[in-house]
């Protein structure tokens, strides 16, 4: 047999050589101002060395050792962590199209985590993976299994998020009473990757305070309203959750009665707060939080958008909250020095080529009183506290994920300055804005 056909012969019998993937190539962004979401006042001329989804490095421009790197350019802009909204609904019911169109926008727009507050958990586990590893246009996300007393799943939500399932009985989506196995219960929401349970509406304190304790000795976080009807804000406080949601609930602390369940949507008596300076009930609340470090998802821009709406559509059903007392609590929160992420539990019109986030942040700013610098933490540091992912992300220093965004005027001047997006990186990944379209679905 000729040498040759031998040769290849034995090629096809031998395993071939292993393909190594090569690393890829580090980037230097350099010579930018840094905000790095920690509260501390912005640093000039820094450069920001990325190697793979991890920030390397940190330093003064020129001292950064970026042998092989590619460098970007950045004098004259403006860096800080990517965005977070702690408070999306994705799935509800399934709507692939529309959650990729509105991942994507979140994206472009500087979002690189959000922190789903229930949903289809089949579809949401799905984008979540996808998101992660890069294969879709998306911030990663996080996300919960929610619980909720057996009254409550004749809300039709339920059925659009549960399909196949009897209301109550899906994994991510369960009725709980006294008889009740919880860490059964607590065990098969784990089972759909949920990062957290959702505490959400018609359980008595007991039970509420049972659901937390065992989602944390299951290694779960535990997310709630901030009232659980029956359970009043200082019961649902006491239970130690690690976020909970909508500032507006936890005025009905002053109550007389409280509200029997979620479905009976009296607003709060406004007039049994404090008329003037801040209210006491109120600050015993926002006391504990602080102490206890639980975060609070105010959710303001959603009640004060909605007030106005309501003002041009008198016959719609009046909110829980004003927006000008959404604003005021919010406010007396942040001066207490409770931990406030930005959420929005609205994703607003698919056509609007901006995150519902941003308009949290300008509440926060602009009713709530917050600095910018402040307001920003709100959206990053703070947001991923909310998502338990803090020790990865929300920060742009070494050796967490590099997810940043870049931008081209400075947000601590005018806050409406987190739209000059020059780019969004996320895990590493570059995302220009000038590549944005947005989707019609």
């Amino acid at each position: 047999m000729p040498r040759s056909i031998l040769a290849a012969a034995l090629a096809l019998l031998l395993p071939a050589a292993p393909c190594v993937a090569q690393p890829p190539t580090p980037v230097l962004y350099s010579d930018v101002t840094l905000i790095d979401g920690t509260g501390a006042p912005p640093r000039a001329h820094i450069d920001v060395l990325v190697r793979g989804d991890w920030i390397a490095s940190i330093g003064p421009h020129g001292r950064v050792k970026a042998e092989g790197a590619r460098t970007v350019d950045l004098a004259g802009h403006y860096m800080i962590p990517g965005l977070i909204d702690s408070h999306v609904h994705l799935a509800t019911p399934p709507d692939r199209a529309a959650a990729l169109a509105e991942l994507r926008r979140n994206l472009y727009g500087g979002v690189t985590g959000v922190r789903d507050m229930a949903d289809d958990l089949r579809a949401i586990a799905d984008l979540a993976r996808e998101a992660e590893q890069g294969e879709i246009e998306a911030p990663d996300i996080a996300f919960a299994a929610l619980m909720a007393g057996p009254s409550f799943f004749a809300d039709p939500r339920v059925a659009a998020a549960s399909r196949g399932f009897a209301p109550g009985t899906a994994p991510w989506m369960q009725a709980i009473d006294s008889r009740t196995d919880l860490p059964l219960a607590v065990s098969r929401a784990k089972g759909t990757g949920a990062d957290a349970i959702k505490i959400y509406a018609d359980l008595p304190p007991a039970l509420v305070a049972a659901i937390a304790a065992e989602a944390h000795r299951q290694g779960l976080l535990v997310w709630t309203h901030s009232a659980i009807f029956p359970t009043r804000p200082a019961d649902v406080l006491a239970a130690g959750p690690d976020a909970i949601s909508h500032v507006c609930y936890l005025a009905y602390q002053v109550e007389p009665v409280m509200l029997a369940n979620y479905e009976d949507h009296t607003p709060v008596h406004e007039n049994l707060l404090a008329a003037k300076g801040e209210d006491p009930a109120m600050a015993k609340l926002f006391a504990e939080m602080q102490r206890r470090g639980i975060v609070l998802d105010a959710t303001g821009a959603l009640f004060v958008r909605m007030e106005s709406e309501r003002a041009k559509h008198p016959e719609r059903a009046p909110l829980r909250c004003t927006g000008k007392t959404t604003a005021r609590l919010t406010a007396q929160a942040y001066r207490a020095g409770v931990t406030i992420s930005a959420g929005t539990d609205n994703g607003g019109p698919p056509d609007f080529p901006w995150p519902a986030v941003h308009d949290e942040i300008f509440f926060l700013v602009h009713q709530a009183g917050m600095p910018p610098l402040q307001a920003i933490r709100a959206a990053t540091l703070n947001g991923a506290l909310a998502m338990g992912r803090a020790q990865q992300t929300g920060t742009v220093q070494a050796g967490k994920l590099a997810d940043f965004v870049v931008l081209t005027e400075d947000p601590l001047s005018a806050i409406e300055n987190i739209r000059s997006i020059a780019m969004t990186v996320k895990r590493g990944r570059e995302y220009p804005r000038a590549d944005f379209r947005p989707k019609e679905h």
